[in-house]
C-alpha cells in the first residue's frame, strides 16, 4: 500500500507519539545506511545490482527481446543526443543514487545541465532527467511500482516503460509531482519530452523482437 508524503506528514503532526516514531525511524535508516555502504563496497563491474529499501538486487540475464530492446532504443536516442549535443545517454550501468535507494536503468538520458557536471570516474549518478526500463517477469513489480514511485518523488521529468512481450511502450510525464500518461503505443511514435527534438518509432523498435 502506497501512502503518499503529505497524508504521512500529517498522521504524524497529530501522533502524540510523533518524536519516537521519528526518533525509531533515525536509528532504522542510519542501520540501513550502513548496509548501503556495504552494498557500495561489494558491488563490481560484473554485476547488475540494485539497493532498494535495503535489500541487495541482483538480477539474472535478460532474455534476446529485452537487450535488442535497450540496444535499439539506447542507439536511437544515444545518436541523436550526441548529433545534437543535448547530453549524456548511458545504459545498465550507470547506478543513479537517489535519497534512499540506487538503481541501474535500462536507459537514461543526462541533460546538458546535469551531465556538464560530471567527472571520467564517476561511479554514482543523480537523477537523470528520462528513464527507460524494459519490463522482465522479475522487474515488473518493481518497475511499476517502488521505481515509478521513487522516480517521480525524485522529479526525474519523464519515464518509459517498454513490455517486449506485448510490444508496447508507456510514456510518463511528470506533472504536479504525479507522473500522467501520455502515450501507451504499440505503433504511434513517441515524442520525447525531455529531450528536445527525440522521436521513437515504436513500430520499428518491436520488428525482429
Amino acid at each position: 500500500m502506497q501512502i503518499d508524503s503529505q497524508t504521512l506528514f500529517e498522521y504524524l503532526c497529530d501522533a502524540p507519539d510523533a518524536a519516537l516514531i521519528v526518533h525509531r525511524m533515525q536509528d532504522w535508516l542510519e542501520a540501513e545506511n550502513r548496509r548501503r555502504i556495504e552494498f557500495y563496497n561489494e558491488i563490481n563491474e560484473s554485476l547488475k545490482a540494485e539497493f532498494i529499501n535495503g535489500d541487495i538486487v541482483l538480477h539474472s540475464p535478460v532474455t534476446r527481446a529485452h537487450s535488442l530492446a535497450v540496444s535499439k532504443i539506447s542507439r536511437w536516442l544515444g545518436n541523436y543526443v550526441e548529433e545534437k549535443r543535448l547530453g549524456e545517454v548511458h545504459i545498465e550501468k550507470a547506478l543513479i543514487r537517489l535519497t534512499r535507494n540506487d538503481y541501474e536503468p535500462d536507459i537514461c538520458f543526462f541533460g546538458n545541465a546535469k551531465a556538464k557536471e560530471f567527472t571520467a570516474d564517476q561511479k554514482l549518478f543523480p537523477p537523470p532527467d528520462l528513464v527507460v526500463e524494459v519490463l522482465s517477469p522479475s522487474t515488473e513489480k518493481i518497475d511499476r511500482g517502488i521505481k515509478f514511485h521513487d522516480y517521480a518523488a525524485h522529479d526525474i521529468a519523464e519515464y518509459w516503460i517498454v513490455d517486449t512481450n506485448e510490444k508496447f511502450v508507456e510514456q510518463y510525464v511528470l506533472r504536479n509531482g504525479q507522473y500522467e500518461l501520455v502515450i501507451r503505443s504499440r505503433q504511434n511514435d513517441l515524442h520525447a519530452d525531455s529531450v528536445d527534438g527525440f522521436v521513437l518509432p515504436v513500430r520499428l523498435l518491436f520488428e525482429e523482437i
